[in-house]
């Protein structure tokens, strides 16, 4: 297994442009690296989109998942005092795996705009949940709590920012594995013909429950960290419809061809929105919806299909 994970080309090349991440960031503004902490986080949720994605399938309310693992850092540092990563994290992906692995059998059962539609529907619910329950913040939210280590508190941020790229890399690098296994493999051909999947023997609605399971897994995580790095949650960051538009908007930039795909993406989206808000306060949205309006047109693969004809990247892709 761990010789398969090793000669998988895209595992090394994810791994080498995260730790070449981790490496820049000892030398970058704090302003950057919390950019790059927020898009790192979204990245990991646009992964769990890009495993819907290539069975055919979107969904337009992830953020429910995102937000359902930002809340499960905060509260579980404002009940029970948790403030370790690796419970918060754990703690974000459990709430996250039980709300989609008890969704998903109502989500299963469709196709198209239907799931999309639904999967908003959902998100919604917790929205208007979240704001109107004062026991769980209401408008205002929480605040979240230094992250520590193992009882360890480090100044600033370039430990958790550490912790977030192993994280990503070690997700990236499950997904990866789980896109080689059987299971993965039935991605596109559920996504091509459904029929024919049943009549090898496998079930259609139970390969597609697991893959929104996984899904959730990885916006919770997401969450999670996007919690941790912001310190802050409360429901029109995390909860709200925009969030899960800006994680469907990073998916399309980013393009399927790859589980290094959604993290560029993200990161990019990130500086993008931070500089088009500096240039145009008033018209940011238009400079973002712009740029991805030119991906569509000119880059229908996304980002990741650009980077590709890089000669480097296509040599540790394809030797």
């Amino acid at each position: 297994m761990l010789h398969a994970i090793l000669s998988d080309k895209t595992v090394r090349l994810t791994a080498l442009a995260l730790l070449a991440l981790a490496a820049a960031g000892l030398m970058l503004p704090a302003w950057v690296v919390d950019n790059m902490m927020f898009g790192l986080a979204r990245g990991a949720a646009v992964l769990g989109l890009l495993v819907l994605w290539r069975t055919g399938l979107m969904s337009f309310g992830h953020g429910l998942y995102f937000g359902l693992g930002a809340y499960a850092v905060a509260l579980s540092e404002h009940w029970l005092g948790l403030s370790d990563f690796a419970l918060r994290i754990l703690a974000a992906m459990l709430v996250a795996v039980v709300a989609g692995f008890a969704l998903g059998f109502i989500l299963r059962r469709y196709r198209d705009i239907f799931f999309a539609m639904l999967s908003l529907a959902f998100s919604m619910v917790l929205y208007g949940i979240l704001v109107k329950t004062e026991a769980l913040g209401s408008t205002d939210g929480f605040s979240v709590s230094q992250t520590t280590f193992l009882g360890w508190a480090p100044e600033g941020k370039q430990v958790l920012f550490s912790a977030i790229i192993a994280v990503c890399l070690a997700l990236a690098v499950l997904v990866q594995m789980y896109l080689r296994s059987t299971l993965g493999r039935l991605t596109t051909a559920i996504r091509d013909n459904e029929i024919r999947v049943e009549y090898l023997g496998y079930s259609v609605a139970r390969a597609i429950h697991i893959k929104y399971v996984i899904s959730a897994a990885l916006a919770g995580a997401a969450g999670g960290m996007m919690a941790m790095a912001l310190g802050q949650v409360d429901p029109d960051s995390m909860v709200y419809w925009t969030v899960s538009g800006e994680l469907v908007f990073i998916t399309i930039m980013a393009g399927p061809g790859s589980v290094l795909a959604p993290f560029i993406g993200a990161i990019i989206f990130e500086f993008l929105r931070t500089y088009a808000f500096e240039i145009a306060p008033h018209a940011w949205q238009l400079i973002v919806g712009g740029t991805l309006l030119l991906i569509i047109f000119f880059l229908p693969g996304g980002i990741w299909s650009l980077l590709e004809r890089i000669p480097f990247i296509r040599r540790l892709r394809h030797d």
